[in-house]
């Protein structure tokens, strides 16, 4: 069985929250994705204020308030809105049933306003996703490459964060976090290549490859397929289509009385 680290409630057929994800989990069924982890809800806020963050997290709990067996949250913060992020994580992480913290393009993740955020997630063992991205046309004023993230990854050596898309370049990505032990690259988001994984694991090693699809915008078939089309041992195929997801959260899914 699969989990899938990255998948969104906005472009899911359904007029509410609920029936969004249904349509996810329908979809997920047919590939053999058994957990989804869900973030951000719609529509897609590059740069929300903290009311619409409180929103959008209100309705990935609603998505999920039936759910629990198949998904986990994350909560969106942006560390433009500090105080009002930090509430988010105390109401839908410490006293709420998400398990993560994703930071999108607010605000580029190497800035010092972030850190608290950081510590906090630290504090409570929630796993940080940050999206990443080296685009050719130029990158938003606030989003994130990967080599943003690595001189992040210096200050908190401890802490385990997915890197997002693995910066799109995957090329240029893989190297880019190479160094950096505890950064995670994450495949989903971008065309199903052949060779994305396979060069992950080489550069990487499995350990630090996790499934994601970007779903509903990618298809779970596609992006899964570049796992299973990878030339690697089958044992590392289950490392990073689950088994490495599930260490991940361990922590704080035992620290809420889950069995992960």
């Amino acid at each position: 069985m699969i989990w899938d680290v990255h998948c969104h409630l906005s472009s899911a057929d359904g007029r509410t929250p609920g029936e969004k994800m249904l349509f996810l989990l329908r979809h997920a069924d047919r590939v053999g994705i058994e957990k989804l982890v869900v973030f951000m809800g719609y529509p897609f806020l590059q740069d929300p204020t903290g009311e619409q963050l409180r929103l959008q997290n209100d309705q990935v709990l609603q998505a999920l308030a039936h759910h629990h067996d198949r998904a986990f949250g994350f909560v969106y913060v942006s560390p433009k809105h500090l105080k009002a992020s930090l509430e988010e994580i105390e109401r839908c992480v410490k006293n709420g049933p998400m398990v993560g913290i994703k930071l999108w393009v607010a605000r580029r993740c190497h800035l010092e306003d972030v850190e608290p955020i950081l510590r906090r997630a630290a504090e409570l063992k929630a796993v940080v996703y940050q999206h990443t991205w080296f685009k050719t046309t130029g990158n938003f004023p606030g989003e994130s490459t990967p080599l943003d993230l690595v001189a992040l990854a210096k200050s908190h050596p401890h802490l385990k964060i997915l890197c997002g898309h693995t910066g799109g370049n995957w090329e240029k990505g893989i190297r880019a976090i190479r160094s950096s032990s505890n950064l995670i690259a994450e495949t989903g988001g971008f065309d199903p290549v052949y060779g994305m994984v396979d060069m992950a694991c080489r550069e990487l090693s499995a350990s630090r490859v996790v499934y994601g699809s970007d779903a509903p915008g990618r298809s779970f078939a596609s992006q899964i397929a570049k796992v299973t089309g990878a030339d690697i041992p089958e044992a590392d195929k289950r490392r990073i289509l689950k088994e490495n997801l599930r260490a991940l959260l361990a922590p704080i899914l035992l620290s809420k009385g889950i069995k992960p």
